[in-house]
């Protein structure tokens, strides 16, 4: 079994605490939303910071729009 470090294990703890902490402001703003909502939410949430960073690329397909990183 492969030990985490101290460090990564920290930082993916970070990582959680302020993921939670985003979906605790996001429903006690919003008040009850369904799953997929929120999963939707937080997709174009993303997406449009990433954006703003220049941090992907779009592509247009036939019938659909892919993104990938920069």
């Amino acid at each position: 079994m492969a030990r985490v470090k101290e460090s990564n294990k920290l930082g993916i703890q970070e990582q959680i605490i302020e993921s939670a902490g985003q979906i605790y402001n996001y429903l006690s703003n919003k008040g009850e939303v369904s799953i997929n909502k929120m999963k939707k939410d937080f997709a174009e949430m993303g997406l449009g910071w990433l954006s703003r960073e220049d941090k992907l690329e779009y592509t247009q397909k036939a019938k659909s729009v892919t993104v990938k990183l920069r």
